[in-house]
């Protein structure tokens, strides 16, 4: 079997909202999106002090697209116009689908402003075809005792949808998509079969990692060429993010909060948040 190599490696430039320190690989100079992987913030490693304001993201809209959430470290505290509300802590994650249109709030929890603490978090957005664009809006949140860590060859594997060594992830995705991140030792080595005809996405977050013998560094996405098979290894410790999904196939256009196929749409998207159509989220201090 044909195994993928590196065709690019793109930095996560540095683009941070007010003090939260923020890095964005995707979209890049270079690169503005592998398949249904539409866009990737790193917030943090940072430490808050106590008394601290927070997460910036009060309630804003979205529409067309999924958010999904890795809390590695921190808590992160969501409510949203569909009546969802929930504190997930390290380890967890937030998988959220706008779809037809929602508003929602990630905040940082009111222990977490007034005690402080360490805070990093991944957010990846998911496209949606258009068959599924207008879909109705829902939420998934799971703390890290719901997600199946699986042992791959000094790694684990914390596997948030789709199925991987005989386990599955406990988020069933809409269109097929499966995603996990990799906490691995040094010496780690971890296999992934079944990428024919696949968007691959590698972020390395932590650390460093190697495929076919080409380093990528922390902070560092890698384009991937084609291939069935992928072998991600770890020469130090590393954490990183791994997901494939089939391809759309379809135009993107995005402007700020929306993702959808047409200028059209992104209109309307607009006029129908303006007009309250996406309902309201409220900030629930606890």
């Amino acid at each position: 079997m044909r195994a993928r190599t590196v065709t690019g490696i793109h930095p996560a430039l540095r683009d941070d909202i007010g003090d939260l320190i923020t890095r964005r690989p995707l979209p890049g100079p270079r690169i503005g999106n592998i398949g249904a992987f539409l866009f990737l913030n790193h917030h943090g490693p940072q430490t808050y002090p106590p008394g601290n304001r927070g997460l910036p993201f009060g309630p804003h809209p979205h529409r067309g697209f999924e958010t999904v959430t890795f809390i590695l470290e921190g808590e992160l505290a969501h409510t949203d116009s569909a009546g969802h509300e929930s504190i997930i802590r390290a380890g967890g994650v937030q998988w959220m689908t706008a779809g037809s249109g929602i508003v929602h709030a990630e905040v940082s929890p009111a222990a977490f402003k007034r005690d402080g603490g360490a805070m990093e978090i991944l957010q990846l957005w998911l496209n949606l075809p258009a068959l599924l664009k207008m879909t109705p809006p829902r939420y998934f949140g799971a703390q890290a005792d719901a997600i199946p860590m699986v042992s791959a060859r000094g790694a684990t594997v914390h596997l948030i949808a789709g199925e991987y060594a005989g386990a599955a992830g406990p988020i069933e995705s809409l269109t097929g998509t499966f995603l996990c991140w990799v906490d691995a030792e040094a010496g780690a080595e971890v296999r992934f079969d079944g990428l024919s005809g696949r968007d691959v996405f590698l972020y390395c977050a932590r650390g460093a990692i190697e495929v076919g013998g080409v380093a990528v560094p922390r902070f560092h996405l890698a384009q991937l060429g084609e291939g069935e098979t992928l072998t991600v290894a770890a020469p130090e410790p590393a954490l990183f993010l791994f997901g494939h999904a089939a391809p759309i196939g379809e135009p993107v256009v995005a402007h700020g909060p929306f993702v959808m196929n047409t200028a059209e749409e992104i209109h309307q998207a607009y006029a129908d948040y303006q007009a309250g159509r996406f309902g309201v989220a409220e900030i629930v201090e606890r």
